[in-house]
């Protein structure tokens, strides 16, 4: 198992829940009743974005997720244009990660 906590972007524990490896983070975040916001649970709209501590490094976000953190001006151009991260990013679309096996997560949920 592994933990997640998910903070507010100003540090205040909104839940701390455990996940099996490969769970969605957002449906883990749903079922915690964090105050997460989402309109397609697709990964199309970013309304999911997250920024996320103790991922391994390096990322492979795809394409669609890339594409929709740039026009949500999550990120920027060049690092859109990189099949592979290798430094902490800005941001994630929760919808989008996978729950990783022994590497607990700290979830920074945006303030609304």
């Amino acid at each position: 198992m592994t933990r997640i906590r998910f903070v507010s972007e100003g540090g205040m524990l909104l839940n701390e829940s455990e996940a099996m490896a490969g769970d969605n983070l957002l449906d883990v975040a749903r079922l915690a009743d964090v105050p997460l916001h989402w309109r397609c649970g697709q990964g199309t709209c970013g309304t999911c974005k997250v920024r996320v501590a103790g991922m391994a490094t390096p990322q492979h976000p795809g394409r669609k997720e890339r594409n929709v953190l740039l026009r949500a001006g999550a990120i920027d151009a060049a690092l859109a244009a990189q099949d592979e991260w290798n430094e902490p990013t800005p941001w994630r679309l929760a919808c989008h990660l996978a729950v990783e096996e022994g590497r607990d997560w700290t979830v920074s949920c945006p303030d609304y």
